[in-house]
């Protein structure tokens, strides 16, 4: 069976180094050494001045709405993982949805200030796909109307924006490390921030809101991760280069086999680093994508509906909005097979069935 994705996995007896360390200090978790060179050299690798290692890839973003005490509107995109929105709705936020940008698929900033009210507080925007938002603009609008910025970073590791990482831009950028991710701590997360003000919230809010001392400061929550998962990320970080020379092969390889007479996929911007995080490819409508669909699972190949459905049409969203741009594409839209190791036969095979079932 070929998944859309596959775990990358770096040597067994390098993380078992670790492993032994971790037994013999009898230290698994509450920021241990093994957690803390990692932060380091995440911090070092980005080129940020702040950066903490969480549980997961959503207490983050609910960590940022936290620390940046916002209470009322926040404009987001509904073309996104679904973590995005229910951030926002846990932290008793209303999110306010603005459709997306056809050619990038990110929220459309053009229509941001439309959306803003009295009750505007924030923007969380996704970098669908590692491709960045137009943070610009964005800046810019927040600034106008003294709005706060999260981008949800999710995918955007290891990409490089106008000189810059990506996850720099904002007021806080939020990353996931899960398994699938191009870098991965099998399960874990950021928060990343240049606002020095910000530190000492965010270590507090992710450690229950004390310290060891037993001083409290306010509720917290459990958003710490284990040694057990950093070390994971130590062994992985030296191989990101690596691991996105690979799947650019893969990427190049998609792009020269497929019929794009008969499809289409998002811009990715002229002025990035790519991380080559996904292979979304968007068909005409969403019975041709089925057709290719059940054709590939036919042959044992499980590509994925990311994303679907548009976030806007969640049954529990507390109000009704129209995004016929995100509603559209999220119908149309099928992510393929891509990880290190999926060897070009596969892809050649893959892409056979995708232009024959069109």
């Amino acid at each position: 069976m070929i998944n859309v994705t596959k775990t990358f996995l770096p040597d067994k007896a390098e993380y078992l180094k670790y492993v032994d360390e971790i037994w013999d200090r009898v230290q698994l978790t509450n920021n241990g050494p093994i957690l803390q060179e990692l932060e380091q050299k995440l911090k070092e690798y980005l080129n940020v001045q702040h950066l903490y290692f969480c549980s997961n890839g959503t207490i983050v973003l609910q960590i940022a709405l936290k620390a940046l005490k916002i209470q009322g509107e926040v404009i987001t995109t509904p073309f996104s993982y679904c973590a995005t929105t229910n951030s926002i709705l846990w932290e008793n936020c209303t999110p306010v949805f603005v459709d997306i940008d056809p050619a990038t698929f990110n929220i459309n900033a053009e229509l941001i200030e439309a959306a803003i009210t009295p009750d505007t507080k924030a923007i969380m925007a996704t970098h669908v796909y590692g491709n960045p938002c137009n943070v610009g603009l964005i800046d810019d609008i927040a600034r106008k109307h003294n709005l706060k910025v999260i981008y949800d970073g999710a995918h955007a590791f290891g990409v490089i924006y106008k000189g810059r990482s990506l996850l720099s831009y904002g007021d806080v950028s939020t990353c996931s490390f899960h398994s699938t991710k191009v870098f991965h701590t099998i399960e874990g997360g950021a928060l990343i921030s240049n606002h020095p003000e910000l530190h000492e919230e965010f270590h507090l809010l992710r450690a229950f809101g004390h310290r060891g001392d037993e001083s409290y400061h306010f509720a917290g929550i459990n958003g710490k991760n284990s040694e057990f998962h950093a070390a994971m990320g130590l062994c992985n970080l030296p191989q990101v280069q690596g691991i996105i020379a690979a799947r650019k092969e893969i990427f190049d390889l998609y792009n020269n086999l497929l019929n794009w007479e008969l499809l289409e996929k998002p811009l990715i911007s002229p002025d990035i680093e790519y991380n080559y995080a996904y292979y979304p490819v968007v068909f005409r409508s969403e019975s041709a994508m089925k057709k290719v669909q059940a054709a590939l699972v036919a042959e044992d190949i499980i590509p994925r509906r990311y994303f679907y459905p548009s976030l806007n049409t969640l049954s529990f969203m507390p109000r009704p909005y129209s995004c016929p741009v995100s509603e559209d594409i999220s119908v149309r839209v099928l992510s393929l097979p891509l990880y290190v190791g999926l060897p070009p036969e596969d892809i050649e095979r893959i892409s056979k069935i995708i232009n024959k079932n069109l």
